[in-house]
């Protein structure tokens, strides 16, 4: 079955893109990830059976580690899937959007999958949808051999389709994201810095060589900036298509834990409530970044032999 549905998620639903299946968690290998055209993330655990109560905690306990996971992550994830990056997957998938405005994994949502569902469950499962607003679901699979041999599948689902599409913009499993600045004092904020910016990550080594060096030349820095940045490095094909990356810049800064980042980098938003935009490293930080910056090349040169 999860073959059948990693080759055919419109039987679950419309819209879905499986992007990785037996997906490694802080809690064991969830079945399928998959996104769908808004971006939030969907956790799918199947059972060949009855679904039982206790696939619930087991689908919530994905769900909340996946919520954490940087669009690096999911790319990682992505391609050792499918081959493509997540931009380009999505792209592929859903071509008619613009990957400028999509918001990846802003919103978790999870849908369990079998062939009977305990009552219990099922129980469970309406009393968080609609008292919690939960953006979760059951597909309940019908497998019908008619008398000519035929083979059909029906499905019906617990939460009805026009409940589920209320639940759409849940923000049940929203992960914790903030505009407050940091208060760190000098000696803690240089290193939280540094150990973030030393990390061999794609989004803070972005930050690290292209968002600050940029701002430390200018007062502001655009997103079209940024963009034209990454298709010069080689990290996009064209301006169009960064749009993912500067999503996952704009996800680091905003992340709430990470306000010592808030502390040193500005942004607005000039276009909407939830674009930043206009980036600028703040006027009493911008000596300490440099210094920052400086010590992490000198490291890194002597690391290379160079």
């Amino acid at each position: 079955m999860e073959a059948w549905i990693a080759s055919h998620p419109s039987i679950i639903e419309e819209d879905l893109l499986i992007i990785g299946r037996q997906v490694q968690t802080k809690s064991g290998p969830l079945d399928l990830l998959a996104v769908d055209r808004r971006g939030s993330l969907v956790v799918l655990e199947l059972k060949r059976d009855k679904l039982p109560r206790e696939v619930l905690a087991q689908a919530i306990d994905y769900a909340s580690d996946v919520a954490s996971w940087t669009v690096d992550k999911l790319s990682e994830v992505c391609t050792k899937y499918t081959g493509k990056s997540l931009e380009d997957s999505i792209a592929e998938a859903f071509p008619d959007l613009n990957l400028e405005n999509l918001n990846v994994n802003e919103v978790q949502r999870i849908i369990l999958v079998g062939f009977a569902v305990e009552a219990s469950l099922e129980r469970m499962l309406n009393w968080m949808s609609n008292v919690y607003n939960f953006d979760i679901n059951a597909v309940v699979l019908h497998y019908i051999v008619t008398s000519s041999g035929d083979e059909l599948l029906a499905r019906t689902a617990v939460i009805s389709e026009e409940v589920a599409v209320q639940r759409v913009r849940s923000r049940k499993f929203q992960i914790p994201m903030s505009d407050e600045p940091g208060t760190y004092d000098e000696d803690e904020l240089r290193q939280m810095l540094k150990q973030y910016l030393s990390q061999d990550m794609k989004t803070p080594r972005r930050i690290r060589d292209i968002l600050l060096p940029v701002a430390l030349k200018q007062k502001r820095v655009q997103r079209e900036k940024l963009k034209e940045e990454f298709v010069a490095r080689g990290i996009a094909d064209e301006v169009n298509k960064a749009g993912l990356q500067v999503t996952g810049i704009s996800q680091q800064i905003g992340l709430e834990k990470n306000a010592f980042l808030r502390q040193v980098v500005g942004y607005e938003y000039p276009n909407n409530p939830w674009e930043k935009d206009n980036y600028f490293i703040r006027d009493e930080y911008r000596e300490t970044v440099k210094q920052v910056l400086e010590e992490l090349n000198a490291t890194r040169a002597t690391q290379n032999g160079i």
